[in-house]
This record gives structure tokens, C-alpha cells and sequence, in this order.
């Protein structure tokens, strides 16, 4: 499943712990392609890791951060629910949206993450 908004940028702790930066900006028509394409990320990862997210240091195998704001910074609810799979993200009323995501993993969640969204470090 290659990404079409989601571009990661990759860097690795002392530990091995894994880290993903992606930031998207797009205006009002391309939000539902970008919550869609977000969402299928995270579904992907709490599904395929069920009941392993947390912070790797405490032994999670995953977890994530989402934020979203308008263009003069104001914050825009992103909200993944795992439980229905579902992303609220809610779109700048006056122009872009700016989404961030960053996914830290174990080395095994790496692995499969690069393999199922075809990235490259």
C-alpha cells in the first residue's frame, strides 16, 4: 500500500526504537484523502499489533502521535478511535490543513511497517 500525502522521515534511537515524521498539507478538497489515508495507517498498526501500543521503553511495540492545525496554527481535532478504526480530522474552515504523524516502533514494527507501505529510510 504505497502512501499518496504521507512522506516519512526515519531516525533510530541509541536503542534501535524506531522513529517516523510525516507532516501533509492540503486544502479543504483533499482532506478525506489524507484522514483516509491516515486512518489506513493506523488501522493497519492496531490491527496488525493489537494490544501492543505504548511506548517501546515500557514495552510497547508501537505508538504514535497525531496533531493537526489550520494555517495560522490553530489546533484541528485528530482523533483516531482503534476500537471502530475510525480518524476524525477536522478541516480548516479558512485554508490548508496540516497534518502530523509520527510513529515510534520496535525494530520487528519497523520491518513490517516499511513492507506493508512500501517506505524507504
Amino acid at each position: 500500500m504505497a502512501l499518496d500525502y504521507l512522506d516519512f522521515d526515519y531516525s533510530e534511537d541509541e536503542e534501535g526504537t524506531g522513529t517516523w515524521d510525516a507532516m501533509a498539507s492540503v486544502g479543504a478538497a483533499r482532506v478525506p484523502a489524507l484522514a483516509a489515508e491516515v486512518e489506513r495507517l493506523l488501522r493497519w498498526a492496531s490491527r496488525d499489533f493489537k494490544g501492543r501500543q505504548g511506548a517501546v521503553d515500557e514495552g510497547g511495540d508501537w505508538d504514535y502521535d497525531l496533531q493537526a492545525q489550520d494555517d495560522a496554527g490553530q489546533p484541528l481535532t485528530a482523533r483516531f478511535d482503534e476500537a471502530s478504526g475510525r480518524l476524525a480530522l477536522e478541516a480548516s474552515a479558512t485554508g490548508r490543513t496540516t497534518v502530523t504523524l509520527s510513529l515510534s516502533g520496535s525494530s520487528w514494527f519497523g520491518e513490517a511497517l516499511r513492507s506493508a507501505f512500501e517506505l524507504n529510510d
